[in-house]
C-alpha cells in the first residue's frame, strides 16, 4: 500500500477556482442576456386617411395577448410596435417615436411618398380598365 499515494498536484485548487469564477461569469452574462432581450411585435398597415389613429390602437391591442403570452413563456420583455401610415400619406403622432424605437433609418417623408405613390398606382390601374 506504501506505493500507492495521493499526490496533489501543486495549483490544483487554483485551476479549480479559475474554472468555477470562469462558470460563474457565464451564468451572470446569460442571466444579463435574458434581462435585456425585448420581442418587438411589429405589425404594419396603410388605412385611409382618416382612420390612421383607429387603426393604430387597433393594431397594438389586436397583439396585446400574444406579448403577454410571449413574456410569459418565455420570460422576456416585449413591446408592440405599430407602423401606420394613411394611404395619402398621413401619419399618426406616434410614428416617429415608434420608427425610432425599431431603429428604422427611413425618413418618415418617404414612408408617406411610398404611400402616397402605392395609392396613385392602384388608381391609374382602376381608371385603366
Amino acid at each position: 500500500m506504501d506505493d500507492f499515494k495521493i499526490i496533489d498536484a501543486p495549483g490544483r485548487s487554483g485551476f479549480l477556482m479559475i474554472i468555477i469564477i470562469i462558470i460563474i461569469i457565464i451564468i451572470i452574462i446569460i442571466i444579463i442576456i435574458i434581462i435585456i432581450i425585448i420581442i418587438i411585435i411589429i405589425d404594419m398597415a396603410i388605412p385611409e386617411d382618416n382612420g390612421v389613429r383607429e387603426k393604430e390602437d387597433e393594431k397594438v391591442e389586436k397583439y396585446q395577448d400574444l406579448a403577454r403570452e410571449v413574456q410569459k413563456m418565455w420570460g422576456v420583455r416585449t413591446k408592440v410596435i405599430p407602423v401606420v401610415v394613411g394611404a395619402l400619406g398621413s401619419i399618426p403622432l406616434r410614428l416617429k417615436d415608434n420608427l425610432r424605437t425599431i431603429e428604422v433609418g427611413i425618413p418618415v417623408g418617404l414612408i408617406q411618398r411610398c404611400a402616397l405613390l402605392g395609392s396613385a398606382r392602384i388608381l391609374r390601374k382602376v381608371l385603366e380598365m
